[in-house]
C-alpha cells in the first residue's frame, strides 16, 4: 500500500486493503483458511441457574422487572482498588478514565441491602452449589476439596459492590466431540451483573433484577480451530446444562464470551454474545481483523524508525474556521464544546484501511472515544472518511495550520473540554498501540458479526480473596452422592439420535429443550418408530412453537400424554398432527374433547372405500391432466379427512390404487 496521495479515494483503498488482508466470506471459508490464519479459539459460558434463591442472599431469583418499574434509585462511582500484589488492573484504570455516573433501579422485591455491600454475604446457596457441582462431574473436572470465594473487581459499574463473588468449583475437564476432544480449564459458581438499559455520555443505568442470581462460567482451553468447533462445543456446553433440567433458559439466561486470536496476535475476548448462531461469524471476522491490524503494524514499522517515539499534534480550532453544515458540529458550537483537530504523523491510508466488512481502523479510534472519553457517536472526522463531511479544501486547511505533511492523517473531534482532553490520549494512546499490533480487550459483539471496543482486557489483578466468606469444604460423600444420579451424557444423546436415524435438522430442538428422555419413553411405551417421534417433536411441534402462543400450562409431558390418548384408543398416528395445535394452545383440555374439536368422526375402511368410485367418476369429468397419479392424489386429498385417525394415510393409498385398478 502507498501513501496517500493528493487525490485520495478512501472507497479504493478500503478495497484494496481488504484484498491485502485476504479477507473471504466466511460462506468461501475453509479449514485451511483458518489453518494459514493460525486461528484459536476458546469460550467461557455462563448460564444462570434455575434456583428459587440468589446465591449470597436470600432474595428471590428468577423476579425480572422493567427498566421503568422500580422502587429506588442509588447512584455511584466507581473506584479502582489496589490487588493483593499492590498493583491496579488495567481495565479498572481505563473505567476511572470514563467518571461514570452509575444509577441502579432497584425493586424491593429482588433486591436487598447486600446487594449494594451494605450487608455481609449469607452462607453461599446450597442448592446452587449443587448444581454447580453436578454439571463439573458431567464434565469430568476434578472437584476441588475446598471452595474458596474470590472477589472479581468490576468497574464497569455492573455490581454496585465493584466486585463479584466467585468460586472454582472444578478444574481440568473435557467434553467429546465427534472428531476431538475439547479440554475443559474451569468451571465456577459465581453471582450475575446487573442488566445494562442505557449508557450516554457519562451516565451508565442498570435495573439489579437479575443481580446476585446463581449461574456457572465454564472456560474451555483454546482447543477449537474453527469458527465452527466454536459453535459446536457452544452447543454442546447448552445442552449439557439443559440436560440437568436445573438451569434457567430463555433471553439472557445463558451468554456465551469468545476468545479468538491468530499467529502474530492476542488473545480478544468478544464479549455477551446472544446467540451460539452469532459464533461463526464474528470468530471468523474477528480473525481477519487481527490480521488487518498485523498489516498496519508492519507498514508503520516500514514507516517509523522508532515507533516509541511517535506522537500526535493538535490544534483548537474556532467552528467558523470548520465551516461544516453537519448536525453533530452544529449541536456542539451551540453548546460551547470544544473542537480540535489532530494530526496523525505517517498515518495517510490506514484510517481508511479495511479492518471488518463495513469497518476501518478509524472506527477503532472512534469506538475506543465513546466508550473511554464518553463522547457519544458520532464523535470524529477524518480526513479519509467516505463519504466526506468535509471537503478536500477544509482538509487542506486544516493540514496547513497543523503543519502536516502529505503522508500525515487528521481527526477532527469535538465534545465538552474535559472529555476532548480524554479522547486526545485515547486517539495517542491507540495508534501507539498500532505499533504493537493487535491490542488485548474486550468488544462487543453485534448480530452482522462485527465486534466495536468494550474495555481493555481484564488481568489477574482484579482478582482477590473475599475476607467476607469462609472456605467451605466439599466432601466426598456429597459428590459421590450428586455422581449417583448424574443425567444422560450429550455424547450418549446424539449416539442416540444417529442411531433411531433423526433427521438431523431435529437433533439440536431435541437436546435444546432436554427431550431424550421424553422420546425414550414413547418409543418403548407405545411402540412407535424413533425416527417418526422424534421428526414430529422436532418438526411438527417445533413448527407449532413457531406459529402459536403457548398456555403457560403447556409441558412437554403433554406430548407423552396425548400419544397415550391415540394407542389405548386405536387411533392412526396422522391424527397427532391434527391435536398437537390445540393441545398446545389449550393443554389442559380434555383429549376426548381435543379429538371432537378437529372433527374426528370413527369411520370404518369399507365405509371409506365407498366413497372412491363417486370421486373418480367427479375427476373424470373435470380432468385436466393425463397423469395416473393425478387420479389418485386427488381422491386422497378428498378422502383425508375421513380417513385421519382411522386409517394409516399409506395403506388408504394403497387400496385406492388397487380399487382404481379393479375398476
Amino acid at each position: 500500500m502507498t501513501l496517500v496521495s493528493q487525490v485520495f479515494d478512501p472507497t479504493a483503498n478500503y478495497k484494496a486493503t481488504r484484498a491485502q488482508v485476504g479477507y473471504v466470506e466466511r460462506s468461501q471459508a475453509t479449514e485451511q483458511t483458518y489453518c494459514s490464519l493460525g486461528f484459536k479459539c476458546g469460550l467461557e459460558i455462563h448460564q444462570q441457574l434455575d434456583t428459587r434463591k440468589k446465591l449470597f442472599c436470600r432474595c428471590p431469583a428468577g423476579l425480572y422487572s422493567d427498566g421503568d418499574d422500580y422502587d429506588a434509585e442509588v447512584i455511584r462511582h466507581m473506584r479502582p482498588t489496589l490487588s493483593e500484589m499492590g498493583e491496579y488492573d488495567g481495565t479498572a484504570l481505563m473505567e476511572r478514565k470514563t467518571k461514570k455516573r452509575i444509577i441502579y433501579r432497584i425493586k424491593n422485591e429482588s433486591a436487598c441491602t447486600y446487594d449494594i455491600d451494605d450487608t455481609p454475604p449469607f452462607p453461599i446457596n446450597r442448592q446452587a452449589l449443587n448444581i454447580a457441582i453436578e454439571i463439573a462431574l458431567m464434565l469430568k473436572t476434578k472437584i476441588v476439596g475446598e471452595l474458596h470465594i474470590t472477589r472479581k473487581q468490576y468497574l464497569d459499574g455492573s455490581i454496585p459492590t465493584g466486585f463479584q463473588r466467585t468460586g472454582i468449583i472444578g478444574i481440568e475437564g473435557e467434553i467429546p466431540l465427534e472428531a476431538k476432544i475439547i479440554r475443559i480449564l474451569q468451571l465456577s459458581l459465581e453471582e450475575d451483573a446487573c442488566r445494562e438499559i442505557y449508557d450516554h455520555g457519562h451516565d451508565r443505568m442498570y435495573t439489579t433484577d437479575r443481580l446476585g442470581m446463581p449461574l456457572i462460567e465454564t472456560v474451555t482451553y483454546p482447543d477449537m480451530l474453527t469458527p465452527d468447533e466454536a459453535a459446536a462445543v457452544a452447543h454442546y456446553l447448552r445442552f449439557l446444562a439443559r440436560s440437568t433440567g436445573k438451569v434457567r433458559v430463555g433471553i439472557g439466561a445463558a451468554r456465551e464470551d469468545v476468545n479468538v486470536s491468530i499467529k502474530g496476535g492476542t488473545r480478544v475476548e468478544i464479549k455477551g454474545v446472544s446467540h451460539i448462531r452469532w459464533i461463526p461469524a464474528l470468530t471468523h471476522n474477528e480473525a481477519f481483523r487481527q490480521k488487518a491490524l498485523l498489516e498496519i503494524r508492519s507498514i508503520l514499522r516500514k514507516r517509523v524508525a522508532d515507533g516509541s517515539t511517535w506522537r500526535t499534534t493538535y490544534r483548537d480550532i474556532d467552528f467558523d474556521q470548520l465551516h461544516a453544515a453537519y448536525p453533530p458540529i452544529e449541536k456542539a458550537r451551540a453548546n460551547k464544546q470544544r473542537l480540535t483537530v489532530v494530526n496523525l504523523p505517517r498515518f495517510a491510508g490506514l484510517l481508511s484501511f479495511f479492518t471488518q466488512p463495513g469497518r476501518v481502523f478509524a472506527d477503532e479510534l472512534s469506538g475506543r472515544l465513546k466508550v473511554i472519553a464518553c463522547l457519544d457517536h458520532p464523535n470524529m472526522l477524518h480526513s479519509e472518511q467516505h463519504p466526506a463531511i468535509l471537503n478536500e479544501s477544509k482538509w487542506c486547511g486544516l493540514r496547513k495550520l497543523l503543519v502536516a505533511e502529505p503522508a500525515d492523517a487528521q481527526v477532527v473531534l469535538w465534545g465538552p473540554p474535559e472529555d476532548v482532553t480524554t479522547g486526545l490520549e485515547v486517539i495517542e494512546e491507540r495508534c501507539l498501540l498500532a505499533f504493537e499490533g493487535v491490542p488485548n480487550e474486550t468488544r462487543q459483539a453485534f448480530e452482522d458479526g462485527t465486534t466495536v471496543f468494550e474495555r481493555v482486557l481484564p488481568g489477574p489483578d482484579r482478582m482477590y480473596p473475599d475476607t467476607d466468606s469462609a472456605p467451605i469444604a466439599i466432601e466426598e460423600s456429597l459428590i459421590e452422592r450428586i455422581r449417583e444420579n448424574l443425567p444422560q451424557e450429550v455424547s450418549e444423546s446424539l449416539r442416540l439420535l444417529r442411531e433411531w436415524k433423526s433427521p438431523q435438522d431435529t437433533y439440536e430442538y431435541i437436546l435444546r429443550n432436554n427431550l431424550i428422555s421424553l422420546i425414550q419413553r414413547i418409543i418403548s411405551d407405545f411402540n412407535q418408530e424413533p425416527s417418526f417421534v422424534t421428526g414430529f417433536l422436532g418438526h411438527r411441534l417445533k413448527n407449532i412453537e413457531g406459529r402459536l402462543s403457548p398456555s403457560s400450562d403447556f409441558s412437554y409431558e403433554r406430548v407423552y400424554d396425548l400419544f397415550c390418548y391415540v394407542h389405548e384408543n386405536n387411533l392412526m398416528r396422522e391424527i397427532l398432527y391434527e391435536m398437537m395445535p390445540v393441545v398446545y394452545s389449550h393443554p389442559n383440555m380434555a383429549l376426548d374433547s381435543v379429538l371432537a374439536t378437529v372433527g374426528f368422526e370413527r369411520n370404518g375402511v369399507p365405509e371409506i372405500l365407498s366413497y372412491v368410485p363417486t370421486l373418480n367418476q367427479k375427476f373424470e369429468q373435470t380432468r385436466t391432466t393425463d397423469d395416473p397419479s393425478g387420479v389418485v392424489n386427488w381422491i386422497m386429498g378428498n378422502l383425508r379427512h375421513r380417513a385421519v385417525g382411522n386409517i394409516a394415510l399409506s395403506r388408504l393409498r394403497a387400496l385406492v390404487e388397487k380399487e382404481l385398478q379393479l375398476g
